[in-house]
């Protein structure tokens, strides 16, 4: 869910745009600036050779009036920056550590309830506001953007397939209160639950409330949000999508290849 205020980092839905543009800023620049070489052992040229301080270098030039508050964005936490050096499966002690730190960080609701109104959790799962370059003065709170990755309530035909499908989350899970739990506990803090997560740790970083990650709960593992709803034999047009098969595991998982 997908998926920033100072001290968030690469994680945002957002940066993902920002990124790209850094690469191509950084191919562009180095199309018409002198470039090192490297030599193949038949002594012709391999073509130039695109180093970390050339990245950050354009990255840099290329925003240099970056709102306030941005400039910390662009800095991996320890988590981040551990994550970065892994490929394939995290080893099994490095990723208890990052579980375990970032475990620290999850703040439990004060009412000991794990969900809000899924109507509302509709909403921020569709919406995408905040964080964006263009919403340098906030109108209204953040979103979710979980679309961008999930599928959930089948009346919604777009849907990114980066993340696990979500339909029939709750009855999945036969809407147990222990599932509930580490749902809120995902969206809080992604890497709690799965070291090296591609998913935004919303709570932690700040991009969504505490209420709202209620909402978004229920709208996962209420039996009266739409995520839930069975659909007649034959279905309809909304129902005649690829049924799910069981979601992402919530407690165990692998680095992103």
């Amino acid at each position: 869910m997908s998926l920033r205020p100072p001290g968030s980092n690469d994680e945002s839905i957002a940066m993902r745009p920002l990124i790209a543009i850094g690469f191509l800023l950084a191919i562009g620049v180095l199309l018409v600036a002198p470039a090192p070489m490297v030599m193949a052992d038949s002594g012709r040229s391999a073509g130039p050779v695109i180093g970390e301080r050339q990245v950050r270098r354009v990255l840099r030039s290329g925003f240099p009036a970056l709102p306030a508050g941005w400039e910390t964005r662009l800095v991996p936490d320890e988590t981040m920056a551990t994550c970065a050096d892994i490929r394939g499966e995290v080893p099994k002690e490095i990723g208890e550590r990052i579980k375990a730190r970032e475990r620290a960080r999850i703040v439990y609701p004060q009412d000991g309830q794990f969900l809000g109104d899924w109507r509302r959790g509709e909403a921020i799962a569709q919406s995408g506001y905040g964080m964006r370059f263009t919403d340098t003065t906030a109108q209204r709170p953040n979103g979710g953007n979980c679309y961008a990755c999930h599928q959930l309530s089948p009346d919604e035909v777009s849907y990114g397939t980066i993340g696990a499908s979500l339909k029939g989350f709750g009855r999945i899970h036969k809407f147990r209160p222990e599932d509930a739990r580490i749902a809120y506990e995902k969206i809080y803090n992604s890497q709690a639950i799965v070291a090296c997560s591609m998913m935004p740790r919303f709570g932690a970083n700040g991009i969504l409330s505490i209420e709202q990650i209620k909402d978004l709960v229920a709208l996962l593992m209420d039996p009266a949000s739409p995520v839930n709803r069975e659909e007649p034999a034959g279905g309809s047009a909304s129902s005649a999508q690829p049924e799910p098969t069981q979601p992402a595991p919530l407690p165990q998982g692998k680095a992103r290849p």
